[in-house]
């Protein structure tokens, strides 16, 4: 089977465009560039359906390695035929793969192997022939010294038999159907040393039994941690008469001695061998499953912390609130550049607010502050509280910013390049006065999954959640696009084709050379040829170039083609953008040629509309009840304003302004059913909530959704 005839089968994409796809994925192309540049080509396929192309291309290749390896292994063992190989060829699965390789499989010493040695193989093929009408005479010619009863002979017999049983397809695919429809998972507390504190959370799953097939991904991995942690105890079961029968249906033919003993080589062969091996198999298919599901959620939810609303270029202080430690405050420019830092102690046990007060307002005039962000850590609604008894000279807005992950960048070698001569708590404060400014820029400093938006990162498949986190954020990197002269290395690392080490070179080459003025210039950078130029170009953007088109969306690639459409307007570039008139009069039509279509014309047009346009909502102030400052102040019914600072498929937290996050469970979402938590809320939006329960000891507060 070629790989495109694969892909189809599993994504249902045409054949062309999964051709074309593979083709330029072939030569280096990026899913960004892909889908932005070469709609002709895939046709008009976006960056979901080219990342499936990419999923079982590389799929298709474990596959095919897989194939080759056990194909060499068959030919060392001269066990290779015409018929194995044809069924290894069309095999479309790994599972299916491993199933013809098993019998093959070089094993360590088993009890079937020691009765091989002994001389029981043919006894045990009489026993399967069932054809044997007096088995216990015919057992006694196996004796030996080392099989020195009838017993000893049958039981080595039996033995074999259940290997040969183990090893058949059609009865591990009975025995996986069985599985998949019919397994539940059952969790028990283990009754030993528990720490009640830690145990609390997972106290649900301490007497639970659900259908495997049905168990939502949060539930599973829950169980599964718990489990990890030695709280409790979980088994896969089926009906085990059911199974046994089947099994029987499909080997017993006869009523004699030879039926009872296979019979009972059917049991060993189900509790000792298949069992294990395939409901290991079928909890680890639900534990992918679960892990799929939970980095959907990741990603999902990445993608909104990322695209949040940003205040944009405005000189911002930033406070890392604290009570004993003190207050970090920082100035930045509109740029971000940190201007002067210094800590103050408002709260207990210092108490010194009056100073507090006198130096922020102080420091708000001489650097001519126009927004403040205030972490939502610890002691963040006490610092917000006084901020707002603060009267500035000038208009100032205050932001409540999430910290999650300002820890491990203020800790991290890009922190301590940036701000080498600071420790880390001036870092954690700049960082969240920079996410205020801009959420993507800064973000993309931290690894991904420290970020922390999502359920169970530490526990499903890391390298799939990397590699789904990274796509993510190269996704809403080049969606916004990015200014080459005064982005920072980990935003550049992540700009199609540009990579850690060009990104580097970039930077380095600005220092060195200041700003570039135009998109050509890039072609300067060491090691930056042709193909990342390809790559990079459309997604860079030049402030104030000497090209207004290097400020655009518009590729340089198509550069030619705006000069035709301006020369035929009779015009020039900068007096079409922006004119949307004039540029609703050209006929796109005209402009069709063999390499360009009608979706990069219309591409083309949009951006000369509305060139560099940020597609990412402008930053909104947001105030908290001010009456609520720990669990004891909520109420049964109370309505509070709040923001969804986390999603998953059960539903969403809300901060509310204390420690703790409250849960919409996903029935309070709606009146109606949701399917998509994502569809009805979305990551930092501001909503009003119902409190339905509180529950001090286990730090539990249930909403609903108001509006």
């Amino acid at each position: 089977m070629q790989i495109h005839q694969y892909i189809i089968q599993q994504t249902k994409i045409s054949e062309k465009s999964i051709k074309n796809t593979l083709s330029l994925l072939n030569e280096d192309a990026t899913i960004p560039f892909i889908s932005r540049y070469r709609k002709e080509m895939t046709g008009n396929l976006d960056e979901i359906q080219i990342g499936e192309i990419v999923k079982f291309k590389e799929l298709f290749q474990t596959l095919e390695k897989r194939k080759k390896a056990i194909v060499k292994a068959l030919e060392e063992q001269s066990a290779l035929t015409p018929e194995l190989t044809s069924k290894i060829n069309n095999t479309k699965d790994i599972t299916t793969l491993e199933d013809l390789y098993l019998p093959f499989k070089k094993k360590r010493k088993t009890k079937a192997e020691t009765a091989r040695l002994y001389g029981l193989e043919p006894l045990a093929k009489m026993m399967m022939s069932q054809r044997v009408n007096d088995l216990e005479y015919t057992a006694s010619k196996y004796t030996s010294n080392e099989v020195e009863t009838v017993d000893n002979a049958l039981e080595g017999a039996r033995f074999i038999i259940a290997e040969w049983i183990n090893e058949r397809t059609d009865i591990r695919n009975s025995i996986r159907h069985q599985l998949e429809r019919f397994a539940s998972i059952s969790s028990k507390v283990i009754k030993k040393e528990i720490d009640a504190e830690k145990a609390q959370k997972f106290k649900d799953y301490f007497d639970w039994n659900e259908a495997l097939n049905r168990i939502p991904s949060h539930r599973l991995l829950a169980i599964l941690r718990a489990e990890k942690e030695g709280f409790i105890r979980v088994k896969i079961e089926i009906d085990l008469e059911r199974t046994l029968q089947k099994i029987e249906d499909r080997i017993i033919r006869s009523h004699n001695e030879c039926a009872s003993q296979i019979q009972l080589a059917i049991q060993d062969a189900f509790k000792r061998l298949l069992f294990p091996s395939l409901s290991n198999e079928a909890l680890s298919k639900a534990k992918e499953k679960a892990d799929d599901e939970a980095i959907v959620v990741f990603s999902k939810n990445l993608k909104q912390l990322l695209l949040g609303a940003p205040l944009g270029e405005k000189r911002v202080l930033a406070i890392d609130p604290g009570f004993r430690s003190g207050c970090k405050v920082v100035c930045l420019n509109a740029q971000g550049e940190l201007k002067h830092n210094e800590t103050v102690f408002p709260h207990a046990p210092q108490n010194q607010s009056f100073d507090a007060i006198k130096k922020i307002s102080t420091l708000a005039e001489a650097h001519k502050i126009e927004a403040i962000a205030i972490g939502n850590g610890t002691a963040s609604r006490e610092t917000e509280q006084l901020i707002k008894k603060i009267q500035f000279k000038n208009p100032v807005d205050v932001f409540v910013v999430s910290e999650a992950g300002a820890s491990i960048y203020s800790a991290s070698k890009i922190a301590r390049d940036e701000f080498p001569n600071y420790d880390v708590t001036v870092r954690g404060a700049v960082s969240i006065g920079r996410r205020l400014q801009d959420p993507l820029a800064e973000l993309v400093k931290i690894d991904a999954k420290s970020i922390g938006v999502g359920q169970y990162q530490h526990d499903v498949d890391q390298t799939k959640l990397k590699k789904s986190l990274d796509t993510v954020v190269e996704s809403c990197v080049n969606t916004v696009g990015v200014n080459i002269n005064t982005a920072s290395e980990s935003l550049l690392s992540y700009v199609s084709g540009i990579g850690p080490k060009l990104a580097e070179n970039i930077v380095q080459y600005r220092n060195e050379n200041g700003a570039f003025t135009s998109r050509t210039a890039i072609k300067k950078v060491p090691r930056l040829g042709g193909k990342a130029y390809e790559q990079a170009a459309g997604f860079l953007r030049i402030k104030n170039g000497k090209n207004p088109l290097d400020d655009s969306g518009v590729h340089p690639e198509s550069y030619a083609l705006v000069d035709k459409i301006t020369k035929d307007l009779n015009t020039k570039v900068a007096e079409i953008i922006g004119n949307k008139e004039l540029l609703q009069k050209i006929n796109l039509n005209n402009y069709i040629s063999d390499t360009v279509g009608l979706p990069t014309l219309q591409d083309i047009i949009k951006e000369l509309e509305k060139p560099g346009v940020d597609p990412r909502a402008k930053a909104k102030v947001f105030s908290f009840d001010k009456n609520i400052k720990t669990m004891a102040d909520l109420r049964i019914g109370q309505l509070l304003p709040g923001i969804v600072n986390n999603i998953t498929n059960f539903g969403c937290f809300v901060d509310i302004g204390i420690k703790e996050s409250g849960l919409i469970h996903v029935s309070n979402l709606s009146d109606t059913f949701v399917k998509d938590v994502n569809a009805i809320v979305s990551l930092q939006q501001q909503i009003v909530v119902k409190v339905l329960a509180v529950d001090v000891s286990r730090k539990r507060i249930q909403l609903a959704l108001v509006k």
